[in-house]
């Protein structure tokens, strides 16, 4: 009897938990869309589209306007003198003005866009100029007052709200007094040397990020640990797209409970195909499901700078490239850009590379990661400013003087690389320059590019 009472409970038992525990299809969906790689492509999307501040704003709109009223109504304070003709003329001329404001901000932008992406480089109008919270929080100020302005003079049925007035009053003296600087701070933004200093801060801050250790000697080996083939691939079957970024502490945690390796193919900032192998997986790894090892790689249309150190190196590359072209030819541009160029191999010759075996807190290796290493980074910073500009002094000096500089204070491990291209600088100096005299100002080093030596040449190299 007792034993068919136990059964019997157990049954009723596991009947609740089934009511009770069985998840919904739809919410199998949900939960199966709601992984760290649309989580970050979205926060990475929010950060940078210019409509969702705006958005926030007129919530925040719909949300303040009726407490200010009843606030209004509760204390009853007569905080300003106007009628309700002076202030139907109050909200009406804060409306023309927001909406002024508007068009003039919206059309500069354009335009700014368009300046930018032709004089320096396209890819600062996503990493820079859509990112500003300067102008984000400019528009979404302007559509607050814009809303809040018609909203009052939509209630004003021979009342006035004297807080909602006195609101309105504030909020067009600070957009009148925002619209001003909002001139002045996109003439700023524009300026090549603004442009270059922002990606240089953001490039020292993802430098930080991804390299957080200083350099120690022997640094790790960059190759991969594996040994053999490895046991499945992955392949991707999803659309077309650049990977931005890698969930990296879940597929450590991943590889270390089934005790195998797993490989990431493409590095970050790679283009990945249909069809392309995207993981590659050792031992244990094998048995990782597909959708957890894709649900930690982030996807998007274009590079980004979060996990991407070597990108603000490519773009502020590109301003170098541009302002070397025959179309625009403004070599003191080109020095603009190497001077962040420096500062960023200065910052990174000083970080432990990561290598790119990534190991668990046991000391085994679980993820491989192709990051990278030094060689890559000082390629990427001289090669094609040398093969256009070595035939300009600024940009000739301004290189020599930044791979000396590397020279004095990096560490002796980081030589050989700037020794190399020391080397393959001067070698195109004596290509490029026929006159003795133009060769030995060439090869002087000058921070400025060129008005800033103070050494003189007192012999020609052969």
């Amino acid at each position: 009897m007792s034993a068919h009472l136990d059964e019997s409970d157990r049954a009723s038992s596991r009947r609740i938990r089934a009511r009770l525990g069985a998840p919904h299809p739809l919410g199998r969906r949900i939960r199966a869309q709601l992984t760290w790689s649309r989580f970050y492509t979205l926060a990475s999307y929010v950060r940078g589209a210019l409509w969702v501040v705006p958005l926030v704003a007129i919530a925040l709109v719909i949300v303040l306007a009726p407490l200010l009223r009843a606030l209004d109504g509760w204390l009853g304070w007569q905080l300003t003198a106007l009628d309700v003709e002076g202030a139907q003329a109050l909200f009406q001329t804060v409306t023309t003005l927001t909406l002024s404001f508007l068009v003039f901000t919206f059309g500069s932008l354009l335009v700014a866009i368009q300046v930018a992406g032709g004089q320096l480089t396209p890819r600062i109008i996503a990493t820079a100029l859509l990112r500003d919270n300067v102008v984000r929080y400019s528009v979404g100020l302007y559509v607050f007052t814009l809303v809040f302005a018609v909203t009052a003079l939509n209630r004003l049925h021979g009342h006035v709200f004297h807080m909602i007035t006195l609101s309105v009053i504030v909020l067009g003296v600070l957009c009148m007094t925002n619209f001003l600087f909002l001139i002045d701070y996109a003439a700023r933004l524009l300026r090549p040397v603004s442009v270059c200093a922002r990606i240089g801060d953001t490039g020292v801050d993802v430098i930080d990020q991804m390299y957080p250790e200083a350099f120690g000697e022997p640094e790790e080996d960059y190759g991969p640990t594996t040994k053999g083939p490895p046991a499945r691939e992955v392949i991707h079957l999803g659309a077309s797209r650049v990977v931005v970024a890698v969930d990296v502490p879940t597929l450590v945690a991943e590889g270390r409970r089934h005790g195998g390796v797993i490989e990431i193919a493409p590095q970050v900032g790679d283009f990945l195909a249909y069809g392309e192998v995207i993981f590659r997986l050792y031992g244990g790894a094998t048995a990782v499901a597909d959708h957890k090892l894709e649900a930690s790689v982030a996807l998007g249309a274009e590079r980004t700078l979060e996990q991407d150190p070597i990108f603000a190196f490519r773009i502020l590359v590109d301003i170098g490239l541009k302002a070397l072209s025959p179309a625009i030819n403004d070599p003191t541009t080109g020095v603009l850009a190497i001077d962040q160029v420096h500062r960023l191999l200065r910052y990174v010759g000083q970080r432990r590379l990561r290598a790119d075996a990534i190991r668990d807190a046991d000391g085994e290796a679980r993820l491989i990661l192709r990051t990278p290493d030094w060689e890559d980074f000082v390629q990427l910073s001289c090669r094609e400013i040398r093969a256009c500009g070595a035939n300009n002094v600024q940009i000739a000096r301004r290189m020599m003087a930044m791979l000396e500089d590397l020279l004095r204070l990096l560490p002796p491990a980081r030589h050989p690389a700037l020794e190399l291209e020391r080397t393959l600088l001067d070698r195109a100096l004596v290509a490029a320059y026929a006159f003795p005299e133009d060769l030995a100002l060439a090869r002087a080093a000058d921070i400025q590019g060129l008005g800033g030596s103070r050494r003189e040449a007192t012999s020609v190299r052969s």
